[in-house]
């Protein structure tokens, strides 16, 4: 797939737009990537960064596999997508740390002060979002893609935001939230039911995998012999 020229900013710099797809990605799957596509054509996207976490907030080290692992299979899994790009911004440091979604965010700001940034977090997440550290001045650092099912309501989405934050919009789109500095998109095009519990699980019975996770992350699972 082919995405339209960057434009240039006032300046004179090409201006891209790049959005951020974290996680653990243990396993990434084939949801990830029906959503990264999705969210591809929509945007008009440059690039995606996905970038495996090797220390989320929400999980101990113990309940993860190696980071080189879902790392590699990340890789793998971008490397069949023009434009899907793997990352190392919250790789293993020389001194543990826990990786916060408003530092990485804040990082590639610094790193690419002239684009158009996106984070893509799943609804579910989302609706977590006043449980997220610093989750107001997140909301005013780029825009989002909310990835969710058909038929999930915008409104729930918005009952998160602070009011404050809300911005004013000159008329009704049911598929974004205006605030006063980024916006939020619903993106309700993909159904995918596919999780990584379920490929860890179906691993862990001697259940095939095949079509749940790109063909090059299943290769490397079952080469590694990766959730037995």
């Amino acid at each position: 797939m082919t995405t339209p020229a960057a434009h240039k900013s006032a300046g004179g710099a090409q201006r891209r737009s790049i959005a951020l797809f974290g996680g653990t990605f243990d396993p990434i799957h084939a949801g990830h990537i029906a959503v990264a596509q999705a969210a591809q054509r929509r945007f008009h996207l440059d690039a995606i960064h996905f970038i495996p976490s090797s220390r989320p907030p929400h999980k101990s080290q113990q309940e993860l596999t190696l980071f080189i692992h879902r790392y590699t299979m990340t890789a793998l899994a971008c490397a069949e997508h023009p434009g899907f790009l793997p990352s190392l911004a919250e790789a293993p440091a020389p001194h543990p740390h826990v990786f916060y979604s408003i530092d990485t965010v804040r990082k590639f700001r610094r790193e690419h002060p002239e684009d158009h940034l996106y984070l893509i977090i799943g609804a579910d997440q989302f609706l977590e979002f006043p449980t997220w550290k610093s989750y107001e001045q997140l909301l005013d650092s780029c825009d989002f893609i909310v990835a969710s099912r058909p038929g999930f309501r915008l409104d729930v989405l918005r009952l998160i935001v602070p009011p404050e934050k809300l911005g004013r919009s000159p008329g009704h789109d049911p598929h974004k939230i205006v605030l006063r500095r980024s916006v939020v998109h619903l993106l309700t095009t993909v159904a995918s039911h596919v999780s990584s519990t379920e490929v860890r699980d179906r691993l862990q019975r001697h259940q095939g995998i095949h079509g749940l996770v790109p063909s090059r992350v299943e290769e490397y699972i079952l080469g590694q012999a990766l959730y037995r």
